[in-house]
């Protein structure tokens, strides 16, 4: 089983992007975004990607233009997504999604959800902007929050459950907004279920 991660680069629009991989290339694969203060980093230390791969998922954490080793790119957060999926040959990935990394999520959710198995909202931002649009939607959603959450209500995890109807709440006892650093063995407990779930679908 490939448990190495990799460390490699694309060139989007002449800027070069971050990424790090795991996991057989022919698998289901998993996409994971992040929140502001993290980067693709993050999934490597608290054992996300490796977790994955011995799972037997393919893993790539990409580090969000301007963020960790990403250069800034002028291309939109939609088109950023799209050209990933495309460059790195991610068919129906399952799409994680924390905290600031929504204004990326979204908008794909709303316009490629074509393109993806499942999304995982992880205390996500921008739910009550795009809240008309991601209206009945039935892309498999899970919705993963911290019960401490100050930054993003839990309300928002109601809203968005509320919204798309294929969708669940997990809620992490005494975790707060990154409730994946707090509680990471129930939220990967909890990710490794949804994502088998949504290859049965």
């Amino acid at each position: 089983m490939n448990t190495n991660i990799n460390s490699q680069y694309i060139n989007l629009e002449n800027a070069r992007i971050h990424y790090l991989e795991t996991g057989p290339t022919n698998s289901v694969s998993v996409l994971l975004l992040h929140g502001a203060s993290f980067s693709a980093q993050t999934w490597q230390e608290i054992g996300t990607l490796e977790l994955l791969a011995m799972t037997g998922y393919r893993a790539v954490a990409v580090d969000i233009p301007g963020y960790g080793r990403s250069k800034r790119t002028s291309v939109s957060s939609l088109s950023f997504l799209l050209e990933l999926l495309n460059i790195l040959k991610l068919n129906f990935p399952v799409l994680v999604s924390p905290s600031m990394s929504g204004s990326y999520s979204l908008p794909f959710v709303i316009n490629h959800r074509d393109k993806l198995a499942g999304f995982v909202a992880v205390a996500t931002v921008g739910i009550q902007r795009f809240q008309n649009q991601l209206e009945g939607i039935k892309l498999p959603t899970l919705a993963i929050w911290g019960s401490n959450d100050r930054i993003v209500p839990l309300a928002q995890a109601d809203l968005l459950v509320k919204l798309m109807p294929n969708s669940q709440k997990v809620i992490l006892t005494d975790a707060g907004h990154a409730c994946y650093m707090k509680e990471t063995e129930v939220f990967h407990k909890h990710l490794i279920k949804f994502i088998e779930s949504c290859r049965s679908e």
